[in-house]
């Protein structure tokens, strides 16, 4: 038998600029996404059919957290992103990807480790007759899969 449960899936969110947040699944997140962007097989095929297969380098990739629009998650992400992007319109951009965010499945043991963490946008918000979720999207420059 296989077990899963979002109550033993933790993330750390960790940055310079503001404090560290640490939550566990349930905590207002709907969900946590995490996608490599590399294709690290490219095959290119010649004229006569001959195929020359290169292996392409790197690890970036990104993070897509779904959470209550009212959640602890979505209220330190924009204390984070309001502080980064002040400092980088003032000439400081040196910590605008100096977040380091890791994913952990306490049943499984997978553990996700990202890396230069910034954010892609503040996420699109609704305001309607009841709350609603929203989805943040971070880049990674480099994603750990372990």
């Amino acid at each position: 038998m296989n077990l899963y449960s979002y109550k033993d899936v933790s993330l750390a969110f960790v940055h310079p600029l503001v404090p560290s947040l640490y939550l566990t699944g349930e905590q207002g997140s709907g969900q946590i996404v995490i996608s490599n962007s590399t294709d690290h097989t490219v095959h290119a095929v010649a004229a006569d059919g001959t195929t020359m297969v290169s292996y392409v380098a790197g690890n970036p990739g990104h993070l897509t957290l779904e959470m209550q629009q009212t959640s602890t998650l979505n209220l330190a992400l924009l204390a984070w992103f309001n502080a980064v992007k002040i400092a980088a319109d003032a000439g400081g951009v040196s910590d605008w990807a100096s977040a380091t965010v890791i994913v952990r499945s306490l049943l499984d043991g997978a553990v996700h480790t990202l890396l230069g963490v910034s954010p892609l946008k503040v996420p699109d918000k609704t305001y309607a007759a009841q709350g609603g979720n929203i989805t943040w999207t971070l880049m990674a420059a480099t994603v750990i899969n372990e």
